[in-house]
């Protein structure tokens, strides 16, 4: 258990400093129930048990907050990749994370310029006709600088933090492995998926660690929205841009917060909160690419109506067969179809087995809520709401692109109703979901999909003889194999390894006993307390491998 907690000397201390301040939040049954405790015995290492009494008095959901602000930048950016699987966690908790803010203090400027000299090639002094050393802004992976081109062209220039990628690959490591035990070790930790979330929030983290792609997430939305002149995507200056550093346009604009300046301008909420929600919506139902934060610290208001969308580090990807899921389920509650409905969220989450009589019921008792009442009078967010509800009760969960999907949908209904109270996600939709039920059944779509189907079956048929050609070679040689992935096996075979041990040990002591009750007999030059040496050495190797066969048994029951 040790080194698969631990891992590595390396992140020994890390992980010490994990769990205590895991213990100070109150989650000391967690740092028990994943073995650290005894991990940390056997380093030589003493946990601080003492519950801090600033958060004895917060709930779960609260303490959980601050416990992932206490842990860092990375664990604050796990939170809020927690905050999208509204699948997951109840509402209480998604507020929570909702509230963790990507920020930190700035790097003094001395402390950046080697770095940015070596990705710019030169000094930014040489590059910039000039160039603010005071940041602009300061996150937990950048912190960002305001400068001028030579042409006049005003430009955000982003900086990587130094050393940041090794601190987050460490943290990483740790968060994987932690999962692993949490999976196999605490049934009730599964229906999280550790290790899919995980697994999602270190893909993503390491991707906004290159800088450069964020701004190749930002020329491909520019390029999707390219006949939308009302979304202004910042440009790139690729000959500045690289992994640790990008150079962008500057959006002098009235940030998306400020509704104050917003009146000031003279500008429509209704036409914005439209076209904003359009943009969002073609990008996620057309493309299968959006910007997955839209939230109001990334977006500006400009003259005519325009916005301003910035920040492309957290993209969402939907592909073309998820789409068209997201149609079925539409249709199924459109049309009051259970069936479809349940086979579209088993198939999400990944589940085998036939719907539950509970499921069923619930499907019905969502659907006979919703159905036949007018758009208008559908709320969106509740809906939403009762839906996730629904899979959190009988243990389903999204699959990751599309946990972000919905919570992208919650963001943009929320901030559209800010600015037009009267807004209807659900009739806003409407226009591109009829657009992809078009495209999905028109002849050409069809014609597309009947040829992929006979060309794999064609290929399936020509391929079946060399196949079983092969299987029964295979048979004759006895060099058949059946894979078979019993995953209460490995817990079984690791209980069955302990007992073993156990085992052994206890016949090795037996050996002692029996060995040294003979040397009793044989008196030897060395005496104490009128025994042989060998006999005091045999019996006290006795008792320590009894001790430990005891101390094994009553931990193993505990």
């Amino acid at each position: 258990m040790f080194l698969e907690a631990i891992g590595a000397a390396r992140d020994l201390g890390r992980a010490h400093e994990i769990s205590t301040i895991l213990i100070r939040c109150g989650f000391g049954d967690v740092v028990r129930r994943l073995g650290l405790a005894g991990a940390f015995e056997k380093a030589g290492r003493k946990l601080n048990w003492k519950y801090a009494e600033e958060t004895a008095s917060l709930l779960p959901h609260q303490r959980a907050r601050h416990a992932l602000e206490k842990l860092g930048p990375t664990f604050v950016k796990l939170g809020q990749i927690l905050a999208t699987r509204v699948d997951l966690f109840p509402p209480e908790w998604i507020a929570e994370f909702e509230m963790l803010q990507d920020s930190a203090p700035p790097v003094e400027f001395e402390g950046l310029r080697a770095q940015l000299e070596e990705d710019l090639g030169e000094a930014p002094e040489e590059v910039f006709a000039v160039f603010d050393t005071e940041p602009l802004a300061a996150a937990s992976i950048a912190q960002a600088h305001r400068a001028r081109l030579k042409d006049s062209t005003e430009v955000v220039v982003k900086i990587r933090r130094p050393g940041i990628k090794k601190v987050v690959e460490a943290d990483l490591r740790l968060m994987d492995r932690l999962a692993q035990i949490a999976t196999r070790e605490n049934p009730d930790a599964q229906r999280f998926r550790p290790r899919e979330v995980v697994h999602q929030f270190a893909h993503s983290l390491r991707r906004e660690l290159d800088l450069a792609h964020e701004c190749r997430n930002a020329a491909r939305v520019a390029e999707s929205l390219g006949d939308n002149d009302h979304i202004v995507v910042p440009r790139v200056f690729w000959q500045w841009t690289c992994e640790r550093v990008n150079v962008q346009e500057y959006i002098d604009g009235i940030p998306g917060r400020n509704f104050a300046a917003f009146e000031q301008a003279g500008l429509d909420r209704r036409i914005i909160a439209n076209r904003g929600a359009n943009a969002i919506l073609k990008m996620v139902l057309v493309e299968g690419f959006f910007h997955a934060d839209p939230h109001p610290g990334n977006i500006f208001y400009l003259p005519e109506n325009r916005i301003a969308l910035i920040d492309y580090g957290m993209i969402g990807h939907l592909s073309e067969e998820r789409r068209y899921q997201v149609i079925e389920l539409l249709q199924g509650m459109v049309e009051k179809d259970t069936s479809t409905v349940c086979e579209v969220l088993l198939d999400w989450s990944h589940k085998m087995t036939t719907p539950s009589a509970s499921l069923i019921a619930d499907i019905c008792a969502f659907l006979d809520q919703y159905h036949g009442l007018p758009l208008g009078q559908v709320d969106f967010p509740v809906m939403l709401k009762d839906m996730m509800g629904m899979l959190r009760e009988n243990e389903l969960a999204l699959p990751a692109d599309l946990a972000l999907v919905f919570k992208v949908f919650l963001t943009l209904d929320g901030f559209a109703r800010q600015l037009n109270p009267d807004f209807d996600l659900i009739a806003e939709a409407r226009p591109f979901v009829r657009q992809a039920l078009i495209l999905r059944y028109s002849p050409n779509e069809i014609a597309k999909r009947g040829w992929r189907s006979m060309a794999g079956m064609v290929d399936l048929l020509t391929g079946l003889p060399k196949d079983f050609r092969q299987l029964l070679r295979a048979a004759r040689r006895g060099a058949l194999r059946v894979h078979i992935d019993i995953r209460e096996l490995e817990t079984f075979g690791e209980r069955l390894d302990r007992s073993v041990s156990r085992l052994t040990i206890g016949m090795i002591t037996a050996a002692f006993i029996i060995g040294t009750s003979i040397m009793l007999s044989v008196t030897g030059d060395t005496e104490y307390l009128g025994m042989s040496m060998l006999a005091v050495l045999g019996f006290t190797l006795a008792a320590l491998g009894g001790l430990w066969v005891l101390i094994s048994i009553w931990r193993g029951r505990h």
